[in-house]
């Protein structure tokens, strides 16, 4: 064995690995939770840049783009930057880009400021990701990544409740501001305690241009189309199918490309792995359904029941308690009980919460409203511990960057994927909805005459006038109608997620049967 193998094999973080992997996942939380907490603020910032709503997306359209992008090259990065010198950058840079955020002024000036805040924040968690595997042993990464799934969990959860906070109280500013003290004492912490293992020190890399071209290409275009294409018609605009097409061309061209070339941006041969490939699927429909859900509820609770910001972010929140506290009774029995087991009876979980909450109506109450969110979000305990342990049980040390990177890139695009494609979902057969019952609603049917004349008789019985009490009835028809529709359309939303969560059970035997106890040591080591 070469001493550079035994140097290898013998290091150890200087400092506590706790106490690293508390300041590293800090970093990575600040960035989790910049995905979900502009949603909130979007019309307080049309408003005040004086632009439309419509327009206004394009702030969080620009993050998700850029974000996914450079999770995928992130570890590529970290190797030609050196991973330490790559996760200072990447904290200063969206610390300053946060700032500048807030300082924006226009929606363009606010539009790039997000693209590049996304493009640094990007390589955040897949940095702490592989951080955390090579500072703690396979028998311990369990509890490590239970302290990462606290952030990756309450990270979307908080999000919308304190975005609605500093929006609803002080200004839309505050939801950037929030970041720069965060951002400024984990780059101080991260200097003092943070140091590169041998097999991640600053290497000679060739710049892939191709490899980035393509993958900035298919990714970028992707996002852009499931993003805008509710709001250009779909396949109806040349630029979704220009968009459509650019984007499956780019990434196709990347599979092929990084599968040949002789030193690839991102090596796929991660994915040899098969509890690798698998998790990684997992991990990719957890943050689909996690982050489209954590969309829907303050979105219903806006729009349906009339919540403020604040109020429908609070609806989140104990959810959020929920997975803090099963996260360590999870951890116990991962020791017991086979991680796929686990994992499906999660995923399980997590689509009957999904069919509970599809029974949505106009006086559905807070309280109930957020016993519904709690029992989605306790799933996600049974998950993404268990996921992230036998993910990477059975892989070398030396692919932890590229694998980490591939891991959260599933988990972070095919989330935002999830965000644009529910929220369209629900406009569409809110549609669908409206045109069906639009045509059976006509004073041709009983029903309809009948509503009408019960509503304006005791509107004339208040005192109004024989026209103005029809015209009351009409509205009020009108506004049942469109709460009706809303209904329906979230209910049958929150079906389709639970009938793809239950698809993917059956996968989870795809693992292999042994849990991290039973893995051999080589399975961590070289």
């Amino acid at each position: 064995m070469s001493e550079t193998t035994d140097q290898e094999k013998d290091w150890k973080p200087k400092h506590n690995p706790w106490l690293i992997a508390m300041v590293v996942t800090l970093a990575a939380f600040m960035e989790i939770l910049d995905t979900t907490i502009v949603n909130v603020a979007l019309p307080h910032i049309s408003g005040s840049l004086g632009s439309s709503y419509d327009d206004a997306t394009w702030a969080l359209t620009s993050y998700l783009v850029a974000n996914g992008i450079v999770l995928t090259i992130s570890g590529w990065l970290s190797r030609f930057f050196g991973r330490k010198r790559y996760f200072l950058i990447c904290i200063g840079m969206f610390t300053v880009m946060s700032f500048l955020c807030g300082l924006s002024t226009s929606l363009p000036m606010l539009v790039i400021f997000r693209c590049l805040q996304g493009f640094f924040g990007g390589g955040l968690q897949p940095s702490q990701q592989s951080i955390i595997l090579d500072i703690f042993p396979p028998e311990k990464r369990g509890a490590a990544f239970g302290m990462t799934a606290i952030a990756t969990v309450v990270g979307p959860v908080l999000g919308p409740m304190l975005g609605g906070y500093l929006t609803d109280n002080y200004s839309w500013r505050w939801i950037f501001y929030v970041n720069v003290p965060f951002g400024i004492i984990t780059v101080f912490a991260v200097l003092a305690l943070l140091e590169d293992p041998p097999w991640e020190k600053q290497k000679k890399e060739k710049i892939d241009i191709i490899g980035i071209s393509l993958i900035t290409l298919g990714l970028g275009c992707l996002e852009i189309m499931a993003d805008r294409g509710e709001d250009d018609d779909w396949f109806g605009s040349n630029f979704i199918v220009t968009m459509g097409v650019l984007g499956a061309l780019g990434i196709v061209g990347a599979i092929v490309w990084l599968l040949y070339a002789k030193e690839p941006l991102v090596r796929l041969s991660v994915l040899k792995d098969r509890n690798f490939a698998t998790g990684m699927f997992l991990m990719a429909m957890v943050g689909a359904v996690l982050y489209a859900s954590a969309i829907i509820v303050p979105q219903f609770a806006q729009q349906v029941l009339g919540y403020t910001a604040t109020t429908s972010g609070m609806v989140l929140a104990p959810g959020g308690v929920a997975v803090m506290c099963l996260i360590p009774f999870v951890g116990r029995l991962m020791k017991f009980i086979q991680l796929r087991y686990l994992i499906a009876f999660g995923f399980f979980i997590m689509g009957m919460s999904m069919f509970q909450a599809a029974n949505l109506y106009e006086a559905t109450d807070f309280r109930h409203l957020t016993f519904y969110r709690v029992c989605q979000t306790a799933s996600l305990a049974f998950l993404f511990v268990p996921i992230s342990t036998i993910a990477y049980s059975t892989l070398p040390r030396k692919l932890n960057s590229d694998a980490s990177a591939l891991f959260s890139m599933a988990r972070n695009y095919f989330g935002s994927m999830a965000i644009s494609l529910a929220t369209a979902a629900i406009i569409e057969t809110r549609q669908r909805h409206q045109n069906y019952v639009t045509d059976h609603m006509t004073p041709a049917r009983q029903e309809f005459s009948n509503y009408i004349s019960s509503v304006q008789k005791t509107a004339q019985a208040h005192g109004l006038t024989t026209s103005a009490a029809h015209d009351f009835a009409i509205y009020r028809l009108v506004r049942e109608f469109t709460v009706q529709i809303s209904m329906l359309a979230y209910n049958e939303v929150f079906c389709w997620l639970g009938v793809i969560t239950l698809f993917t059970v059956p996968i989870c035997f795809l693992l292999s049967p042994n849990d991290t106890k039973n893995t051999t040591p080589a399975a961590g080591g070289h």
